[in-house]
C-alpha cells in the first residue's frame, strides 16, 4: 500500500526509486513486522491472560506440561498475523497476483485456526473442530487459491514440477497438479501445526524456511540469476521475497515472547497460517521439493504421526512413546530445551542442504 503510493511519485522525486529495490522492501518488511510484534506483544499477552484465552493441555502429554504450560495464553498467531500483514501491506506490490494468493492462504488458514482455537478454549480441552472437517475446509480454501492462481497468473510453468540437482528433469503434472497443489498447501499447514508443541519449536524452523524461500523467490524472479543457477525463471515471483521477509520479521518478534519459557503460544491460528503460507510459497516459486528439504523437520513431525497411527491401527502397537516425535524424546527424558535446540540444529542443517541444491545442477 505504502509502496504503491510512493512509486506513483518516483518520477517526480527520483530518490523514491530506492523503494523499487526488492532487497530494500524485503528488509523493510522484516523490520516493520518485527517491530510491530515487539510493540504490541506485551499488551496482547496481558489482554489474553485477563480474558483467560489460555491453552488447554493434552491430558496424555508429558506430565510436566500440565504443570509448566497450563494457564499460558494461546492464539498468539493473531499477533503474528498483525505483524506479517503490516509488513506486506506497507511494502509489497499489491498489484502482484502472487501476493494476493499468499495473503488469501495465510488469512483464511489463520481464520480456520482461530476458530479451532476458539472451540478448544470454549470446551476447555485440546480437541477443537474435528480433523475431517478441518481437512475439508483446508481443501476448499486450497481450491479457491488455485482458482486465483489459474485466473490471475499467466505462466506456462504453473503445472511443472522441477527436480533439484537435475537441470533438465521437468515433469508436467497436467491435471494431477490439482491434487499435488492441495497436498503441498494442506500438508505444509498441518505439518507446522503438528510441530508447534514445544516453546519456540516451530518458530525458528519457520524463520529458516522463510529465509531460504526469500532468497529462492528473489533469484527465481530475476532472469539473470535464474539462468546462472539453471532454475526456472518466473516473472513477478520475486515479490514473494517481501512476503517472506514479513514472515521472518513477525516470527522473530513472536519468538521474543515464545522462547522458553513461553509467555504465549501461537496456537492453530499461527501454525495453520504459517504452514499454509510456506506451502503456497513453495508452489508459486516452483520449488516444492526444496520446500520438503528445507522444511524437513516439519515433514519428520508429520510422518511420525502418520506412522504412529497406521502402526496402532494395524498392529495395536505404537512405534513411538508418543507422537509427534518431539514428545517421544520428552518421554525418553530429554529436557524440553534440549529437544527444541537440537531440532533447531536439524532444521538449520536441512535449510543449508535445501539452498545447496540450487547450485547442484
Amino acid at each position: 500500500m505504502l509502496y504503491n503510493l510512493l512509486v506513483n511519485f518516483s518520477d517526480t522525486y527520483s530518490f523514491l526509486n530506492f523503494f523499487n529495490f526488492l532487497t530494500v522492501r524485503t528488509g523493510l518488511a522484516v523490520i516493520t513486522s518485527m517491530v510491530i510484534v515487539f510493540l504490541i506483544g506485551d499488551k496482547f499477552i496481558n489482554y489474553f491472560s485477563f480474558k483467560n484465552i489460555t491453552n488447554p493441555i493434552r491430558s496424555d502429554g508429558p506430565e510436566d506440561h500440565l504443570i509448566k504450560k497450563i494457564g499460558t495464553p494461546t492464539m498468539g498467531g493473531v499477533l503474528i498475523l498483525i505483524g506479517l500483514f503490516s509488513g506486506v501491506f506497507l511494502w509489497a506490490d499489491l498489484g502482484n497476483a502472487y501476493n494476493w494468493i499468499l495473503i488469501f492462504i495465510t488469512f483464511s488458514f489463520g481464520l480456520l485456526g482461530a476458530f479451532d482455537d476458539y472451540k478448544k478454549i470454549k470446551n476447555n480441552n485440546s480437541k477443537g473442530i474435528s480433523s475431517k472437517l478441518k481437512l475439508l475446509i483446508q481443501i476448499i480454501l486450497g481450491l479457491i487459491s488455485l482458482i486465483i492462481l489459474y485466473n490471475f497468473v499467466e505462466s506456462d510453468k504453473t503445472t511443472n514440477l522441477y527436480c533439484p540437482c537435475f537441470k533438465n528433469l521437468v515433469i508436467n503434472l497436467g491435471w494431477f497438479f490439482i491434487p499435488f497443489y492441495l497436498f503441498v498447501i494442506v500438508g505444509s499447514s498441518n505439518a507446522v501445526n503438528l510441530t508447534d508443541g514445544l516453546d519456540g519449536l516451530a518458530t525458528v524452523p519457520v524463520i529458516l524456511v522463510a529465509g531460504c524461500f526469500g532468497f529462492i523467490s528473489y533469484v527465481s524472479g530475476n532472469i539473470i540469476f535464474s539462468e546462472y543457477l539453471l532454475i526456472p525463471y518466473i516473472e513477478g515471483v520475486g515479490e514473494v521475497s517481501v512476503f517472506c521477509g514479513a514472515i521472518i520479521g513477525a516470527s522473530i518478534g513472536f519468538l521474543w515472547f515464545n522462547a522458553p519459557p513461553a509467555k504465549i503460544f501461537m496456537g492453530d491460528t499461527g501454525s495453520l497460517a504459517l504452514g499454509g503460507s510456506l506451502g503456497a510459497v513453495g508452489v508459486v516459486t516452483k520449488h516444492e521439493i526444496v520446500l520438503a528439504i528445507t522444511g524437513g523437520l516439519f515433514v519428520l513431525e508429520a510422518v511420525s504421526v502418520i506412522v504412529q497411527v497406521i502402526s496402532f491401527k494395524l498392529t495395536g502397537k505404537r512405534i513411538f512413546m508418543m507422537a509427534p516425535i518431539h514428545h517421544h524424546f520428552e518421554k525418553k527424558g530429554w529436557p524440553e530445551s534440549t529437544v527444541v535446540i537440537r531440532f533447531w540444529i536439524i532444521s538449520l542443517i536441512l535449510a543449508m542442504i535445501g539452498l545447496a541444491t540450487l547450485k547442484l545442477r
